[in-house]
């Protein structure tokens, strides 16, 4: 198989009816994309009883979860995902801002599970993945690796979490909980930025044929699960929001540059709706900006490389924020003191107030180059803009107290929440924002090279091709497909419903 190709039919049937004994054991019904993208097409035979099972336990009849659609509970399901519509008196804008919300997503929530599910899954029924034989190594910064040991540990596969050993307390100790040997956990040098080093050890792990790197920078099924699931998903937010205030537009889609898988719904927008692609980065290592370097705690974005599935030349606009900004403001929304200043001086709506722990970080920075975007393009209340928070507040206690105990070693007051709100909400101002041109575009796409040509051996026609908008729509072709090939797969276990 090259870099590009993906394969859509069995490589291996020997492999693959070893997987359906493995998957026939552990009594899993696969389902299909199309299923994922409109669960309501699920049969209720398979969902049957799907409410009164814990949405975090590592039961198969949960990956019936791994969609938008989960509601605040997590058991029950929603016609619209779950999402804030943030009002101009938070934002500052009168763009609406709608940020759909990963945490509903099960086992790990958030919605790198989806995409960890888009990875393996397609491996799986084509005969190129033995769960008999191989490991399954998840290289992340953190959610996606946690979404592979779920989904791996669920598949009855064994799996592997590579991430920087700086990333958060509570991704290492859900990871200690759900990983089957201590030592399939490897944290790797340094924090978010250190994506290079990740890679590195994963070329190490490869050279044991026993483990199989599904690398979520390189993967396609990362971008086609969220071009076919996300995408849509995100437009029914924004028809949600449009049905209450009519003659609205879908002026931009925001997404954290991360593995980029997410911003393959940006595809789906741009294409269906005409939306623009923004891509965010850390001011700190601002790479598409700058091509630059250094180091953040926006923790879900990984720098320093543009990923081999950023479709870099349908990209419109390049947005940098600070971690000082997001840190800032996850203390003001976390915190007794920053709830009552939104809630009694700012007059904020006491739900949205509590609704908000569901940004983490990297959501936190979506908002943020949402509301520097509709500043730039200079957008009004007829305008929107869809976005999503991949992870909550839940992932990030630990991380909030350092920041705290580090700039407020006298305690976080209401001044201080004033002046959170001041500097990094009010004051927000449109710069470090980047309207990409065809020469731009260019020099982000050429960044590239130098990660995946030089360091990581990918012939320069493989790379190349990616220029190119019709090979990227030539990909949605797998995923049909793949969903015939899901459908065999079942079929070969012979079973009727998970569980």
């Amino acid at each position: 198989m090259t870099w590009t190709e993906l394969a859509t039919e069995i490589v291996d049937r020997a492999v693959f009816d070893r997987a359906v004994r493995r998957l026939r054991d552990a009594r899993v019904v696969l389902p299909s994309f199309a299923q994922l993208a409109d669960p309501e097409t699920i049969p209720e035979t398979l969902t049957a009883g799907l409410d009164r099972l814990d949405p975090d336990a590592a039961e198969p009849s949960n990956l019936f979860r791994v969609h938008w659609y989960n509601d605040a509970a997590r058991r029950g399901r929603r016609a619209t995902p779950l999402y804030l519509d943030l009002p101009e008196e938070l934002t500052q804008t009168k763009a609406r801002i709608l940020v759909a919300l990963g945490r509903a997503f099960p086992m790990i929530g958030a919605h790198k599970v989806l995409a960890a599910y888009g990875c393996l899954v397609p491996r799986l029924v084509t005969g190129q993945f033995d769960p008999e034989r191989h490991r399954a190594v998840w290289p992340s910064t953190g959610n996606y690796c946690r979404g592979g040991v779920a989904i791996s540990r669920i598949l009855g596969c064994r799996g592997v979490a590579v991430l920087p050993g700086g990333m958060s307390q509570e991704r290492f100790d859900w990871l200690a909980r759900w990983v089957s040997h201590p030592e399939d956990v490897i944290r790797t040098p340094g924090t978010e930025s250190n994506v290079k080093e990740i890679y590195d050890k994963c070329a190490e792990l490869a050279r044991d044929p026993a483990n199989a790197i599904l690398n979520q920078f390189a993967e396609f099924g990362n971008y086609l699960a969220h071009y076919v699931c996300t995408g849509p998903a995100l437009r029914r937010v924004f028809e949600a929001a449009r049905g209450r205030a009519g003659g609205l537009r879908l002026a931009a889609f925001v997404a954290a540059s991360g593995s980029a898988g997410t911003l393959g719904a940006g595809d789906y927008l741009k294409s269906e709706l005409g939306a623009r692609i923004v891509a965010v980065e850390a001011l700190e290592c601002p790479t598409m900006l700058e091509n630059g370097y250094g180091e953040h705690n926006i923790q879900g974005i990984g720098d320093k490389h543009i990923p081999f599935i950023h479709n870099v030349m349908n990209s419109d606009v390049v947005v940098g924020v600070s971690d000082r900004s997001t840190d800032a403001l996850d203390l003001l929304f976390n915190s007794d003191v920053g709830r009552r200043y939104l809630t009694q001086r700012r007059r904020l709506d006491p739900d949205l107030v509590g609704a908000l722990d569901g940004l983490g970080l990297s959501g936190i920075a979506n908002v943020l180059a949402a509301i520097k975007t509709a500043r730039r393009l200079d957008l009004g209340s007829g305008d929107a803009i869809v976005t999503v928070a991949t992870d909550s507040a839940a992932m990030y206690g630990s991380e909030r107290r350092k920041f705290a105990a580090t700039r407020y070693p006298q305690g976080f007051d209401e001044v201080n929440a004033g002046e959170v709100f001041g500097r990094h909400l009010e004051g927000i101002a449109d710069d470090h924002v980047l309207e990409l041109g065809a020469a731009e575009r260019r020099r982000i796409f050429n960044l590239g090279y130098y990660t995946w040509v030089e360091q990581q051996g990918v012939p320069i026609a493989e790379f190349d091709r990616r220029r190119d908008q019709g090979f990227w729509r030539g990909l949605q072709a797998a995923v049909p497909r793949w969903d015939r090939l899901i459908a065999e797969f079942n079929a070969a276990t012979g079973l009727n419903r998970p569980g």
